[in-house]
């Protein structure tokens, strides 16, 4: 059985969730509550973004709510450092809005930060594909059907 979730069974948790989802650093919701990074990616990975599936539609309105409203909050303070001329705070302001902007698209799930691996470059696929090609040297008909089945799947269009 899995354990629960450190974030989940904090006696702080909407205080963290709060804070996750004002867009503070993992540094210092860590300080401030004692939850490991790990934890804290996983909690907003795995029951934030459930929330916002539609396990609990009234929590997952609140927390949009919440990041749509810092996000009219975070563009206000830009515009006004702007208009008055304080380039570095419109630049923090801008920044802001760019952790605004990711974080809610990791809470809609639009964001997938898993890392990609693209096998028709590993070396190991490389060796399989010459293999098989010269395997198949003596049946010259099955070598160009797999030949171009191979150069399907490099294009991305294998199936």
């Amino acid at each position: 059985m899995a354990r629960p979730c450190s974030v989940c069974t904090h006696e702080q948790r909407e205080a963290i969730d709060a804070a996750l989802i004002a867009g503070e650093s993992y540094r210092e919701i860590t300080g401030r509550w004692g939850v490991s990074r790990s934890a804290l990616s996983r909690h907003l990975r795995q029951h934030l973004v459930a929330l916002l599936a539609g396990r609990s539609e009234v929590e997952a309105d609140n927390l949009l709510e919440q990041v749509a409203d810092l996000q009219k909050q975070a563009q206000a303070i830009k515009d006004k450092a702007e208009a008055a001329g304080d380039l570095k705070t419109a630049l923090q302001g801008i920044r802001e809005l760019v952790r605004i902007v990711e974080l809610l698209a990791k809470l809609r799930g639009e964001l997938d930060e898993r890392p990609q691996v693209n096998i028709l470059l590993s070396p190991q696929w490389l060796e399989v594909r010459a293999v098989l090609l010269k395997a198949l040297a003596p049946y010259p008909d099955a070598r160009q059907a797999a030949a171009q089945a191979l150069l399907e799947v490099d294009d991305g269009h294998g199936g």
